[in-house]
């Protein structure tokens, strides 16, 4: 009987640990929760001031003992202590009705494929400290290609592009595992620190990351440029030290990112190279799916599709595709309780 209490009183909780944003699955509600992955500490007392998207509006704005962080760099933590906050936060936010007596939650998070076991148990202590029961880990392009509902658990290829903000995840699964994949350091954030370079080096201007992130989202392309498409930026002159505003074309910005998308693409063909005949045969005929906040880049599905001579398209909600996935996991543990990363000690950390 308690048991029964047990699972029905359960939040249990699916987590994308983003480098830009952390969105959070609950099971039988959906997607609760979509905050970007900063945290604001106060460095003279150690307490965390803010967090998500209050810490957010305050990165390049703060005081000097206050200091407003990203805990995970290219898709792994970088700073475990601010991480555990940061997820406890989010966890403790989707329990609040809970009292004592309620279970803790049962967890299913994504990680980039191909991280060491060290960055995997850091994950895995960091989600069991903040208050986890229970943790599982998924590889994040298993978990984007569930939530994109492609058949994993066939016999055929499939083959998907995460791209997120801190890395680039490029997988063909069959039979629920990864048969061929690639993770590059290559992404959203490397395209914003490109137009960041090009600024400085071009115009002799010192743009902020989130300056260089809406010119990528407002007129970013790689394909054939716009030309009436434009934008005003706005930082520091390097010469004169003053505010200064510069108008930036379409083409000025695929300038800037044109190099890092062209990395993405060879790796895209690499793992193409590497897929076995019968596997490819499969991905010809149902194409390749691109999912993930950078894969929102005009022109990436067209380049990506004119250099492999296979059909690209964009998955459904490419930003909530990997957290859509651990849903999917949490609803139907038993279909896919073998496309966990397994670990010597699943027990929590003592």
């Amino acid at each position: 009987m308690f048991k029964k209490l047990n699972a029905l009183f359960r939040k249990d909780i699916g987590i994308d640990l983003g480098t830009a944003n952390t969105l959070i699955y609950v099971r039988g509600k959906g997607i609760v929760i979509n905050e970007p992955s900063v945290v604001a500490v106060n460095k003279k007392t150690g307490r965390v001031v803010a967090i998500g998207a209050e810490a957010r509006r305050m990165l390049g704005r703060t005081p000097g003992h206050i200091d407003a962080v990203k805990p995970l760099v290219e898709g792994v933590i970088s700073d475990f202590e601010v991480t555990e906050e940061m997820l406890a936060y989010f966890i403790r936010s989707v329990q609040k009705e809970d009292s004592r007596f309620f279970s803790r939650s049962r967890v299913v998070i994504g990680v980039p494929s191909g991280i060491t076991n060290v960055e995997t148990r850091a994950v895995r202590d960091a989600t069991y400290s903040a208050g986890a029961k229970d943790v599982h880990i998924i590889e994040e392009p298993m978990a984007a290609a569930i939530g994109a509902r492609l058949p994993i658990n066939d016999p055929v290829g499939n083959m998907i592009i995460d791209v997120g903000a801190g890395k680039t995840d490029i997988a063909v699964i069959s039979l629920g595992g990864i048969v061929v994949s690639k993770n590059l350091r290559t992404a959203g954030d490397k395209l914003n620190q490109d137009i960041v370079n090009y600024a400085r080096d071009e115009f002799k201007v010192l743009l902020g990351e989130k300056t260089a992130e809406d010119v990528k989202i407002l007129i970013g392309s790689v394909g054939k440029p716009d030309k009436g498409s434009e934008a005003i930026i706005r930082g520091r002159d390097l010469v004169s030290g003053l505010p200064r505003e510069v108008t930036v074309t379409e083409a000025d910005v695929r300038e800037a990112i044109i190099r890092s998308v062209r990395v993405i693409v060879r790796a895209v063909k690499e793992v193409v190279e590497e897929t076995p005949p019968e596997l490819i045969s499969d991905i010809m005929r149902d194409g390749i799916a691109l999912s993930g906040g950078g894969s929102n880049l005009r022109g990436m599905a067209e380049m990506i599709s004119a250099e492999t001579k296979m059909s690209v398209y964009l998955v459904e909600e490419p930003i909530t595709a990997v957290v859509r996935g651990t849903g999917i996991v949490l609803e139907n543990m038993e279909d896919y309780k073998d496309i966990f990363i397994a670990h010597e000690d699943d027990l929590p950390p003592k």
